[in-house]
């Protein structure tokens, strides 16, 4: 295996030329690929409609094409499911994306076309994998196997020749030969559709696995390690797996889970690396040793990046920004023109920049994730980093939170109910309760305005939830496992109070 894992990572190192290039080139880039995309797709319905065939600019695609949301675009892809072929992009799309959100009861379906499979997210893998290998040329990776964690997939409701499933299931089930060699457990059970017999499959079949890394959602990682714990009656996960170097994360910040994992997995030898892979795409890698939720954007996977400031965003033809237009820590909702036919789609993200050269980004949160029920604009970063600093106060270890405004009543001032899942719980609620909100008044002015003596927020209120609360919640909703995750913040209380009742609180 020492030969094997010499001459993998010596192919895999190679790729960094190209992530170079495009670090040293981001504008010509983008450029190119730009013109590659509306070229592509000229004789589409899409692109005859919106006059593909004569755009020669960035502004003339801005002027003629709409920002889209998911349900302007709903039409076609409807009909794309349903098996007509060149409306969005051309050729054949027989696998698209399940993707429900946070906010929505509804299911999202984001196709994924050949050319977005190949070239934005198989690519951002062996990317991840590059940046990895450099940064640790003396890894040991691939003398073991890497464990992941997938959803699942089903024929589609309106054609059985297509498919829908969490993007993760879309990438298992078309995995070269090669590439499933290196991981575990078996695809058959890594796409098991029932949450709790997967636990428990993958607990049997990958103890006795050399597993080398692991890759998935904090969240429901951490509920599998700590199943393969109680199984195996040992202390942490190094003494199940002893050569387990890399965590790869992604879709939901890691931060509020660092400590958990530090716990679990004893060791300063560790590695995590942060990746933003969504259904609609592959945009980020973190590069950098050492940082924490900071991603290089990743600018030739076949999208196109357009951002939208907050302040134009409700705006009915907001003004988009490029690439060459955007500024250090503001805050933008990204928009992507992209190799699946995804045209200057609003993906319900938001970002900031945390540098331009090369062009490295956090995610901030999410378009319709914050309160600002009296002006406070709290966004999910500001509620991280504090949950992070109130933990650090307090000796407290979070599984999960989330957080909505209490409404002012007559004669009543409005405060934020939080609601939070501890796996070590703090040694004072009240202190925890008082750093999170000194921390968050430090944070956002704007919070802070509307607490000055109590003038529109009084102190948050902060409800310790019984374990398996949010997991109880999920599977009310039929969204355990996969990419299903905690909407984190909501101006509405409808979240709050389900999960609430649930908790019995």
């Amino acid at each position: 295996m020492e030969i094997f894992n010499s001459i993998v990572t010596w192919v895999i190192k190679k790729r960094i030329h190209q992530i170079d290039l495009f670090r040293k080139y981001p504008h010509d880039v983008q450029e190119e690929l730009f013109q590659n995309l509306i070229s592509t797709a000229k004789s589409t319905e899409w692109g005859r409609q919106h006059g593909y065939a004569s755009i020669n600019s960035v502004r003339e695609f801005q002027e003629r094409v709409p920002v889209s949301t998911y349900e302007s675009l709903y039409p076609y892809i409807e009909r794309v499911i349903k098996g007509e072929q060149n409306l969005l992009w051309p050729g054949k799309v027989e696998w698209f994306a399940k993707s429900s959100g946070t906010t929505n009861a509804r299911s999202k379906y984001i196709p994924v076309s050949p050319e977005s499979l190949e070239d934005c997210h198989y690519k951002g893998g062996k990317d991840m994998l590059s940046i990895y290998v450099n940064l640790y040329p003396e890894t040991k990776l691939f003398s073991g196997k890497g464990l992941s964690i997938g959803g699942s997939h089903r024929p589609s409701e309106l054609n059985e020749k297509v498919s829908c499933g969490d993007v993760s299931a879309v990438i298992m089930q078309n995995l070269p030969v090669w590439a499933e060699a290196l991981r575990t457990p078996p695809l058959k059970v890594a796409l098991m559709d029932k949450w709790e017999e997967k636990i428990e499959k993958m607990v049997e079949l990958t103890v006795p696995e050399n597993v080398t890394s692991i890759s998935g959602v904090p969240t429901w990682t951490y509920v599998l390690l700590k199943r393969i714990l109680e199984v195996t009656g040992k202390s942490n996960i190094l003494e199940v797996w002893p050569n387990l170097e890399l965590f790869t994360h992604g879709a939901v910040a890691f931060g509020p889970y660092r400590e958990l994992f530090r716990e679990i997995i004893p060791s300063d030898k560790m590695n995590y690396l942060e990746v933003y892979n969504a259904s609609e795409g592959f945009f980020g890698i973190q590069d950098q040793a050492g940082t924490e939720d900071e991603m290089l954007l990743m600018l030739d996977y076949g999208v196109y990046y357009e951002f939208i400031p907050m302040d134009q965003l409700e705006e009915e033809n907001p003004k988009a920004l490029t690439l060459d237009q955007v500024e250090l820590g503001k805050n933008y909702a990204l928009v992507i023109s992209t190799n699946a036919g995804l045209w200057r789609y609003k993906i319900g993200d938001t970002i900031r920049f945390t540098c331009l050269s090369p062009y490295r980004i956090k995610i901030s949160g999410r378009t319709k994730h914050f309160i600002n029920a009296f002006g406070e604009e709290v966004i999910v970063e500001n509620a991280e980093e504090a949950i992070i600093k109130a933990c650090k106060a307090t000796d407290a270890i979070i599984t999960n939170f989330t957080a909505a405004p209490v409404y002012m009543e007559s004669g009543k001032r409005g405060s934020h109910e939080w609601l939070i899942e501890f796996e070590k719980e703090p040694h004072s609620l009240q202190r925890f309760t008082q750093v999170l909100d000194e921390a968050l008044r430090e944070i956002n002015s704007d919070y802070d305005a509307k607490r000055q003596n109590d003038i529109a927020l009084q102190e948050p209120k902060v409800h310790a939830a019984p374990k398996g609360t949010f997991t109880n919640w999920l599977r009310h909703k039929g969204k355990l496992g996969g990419q299903h995750k905690i909407p984190r913040l909501s101006n509405s209380r409808e979240y709050l109070e389900e999960m609430m009742q649930i908790s019995g609180l």
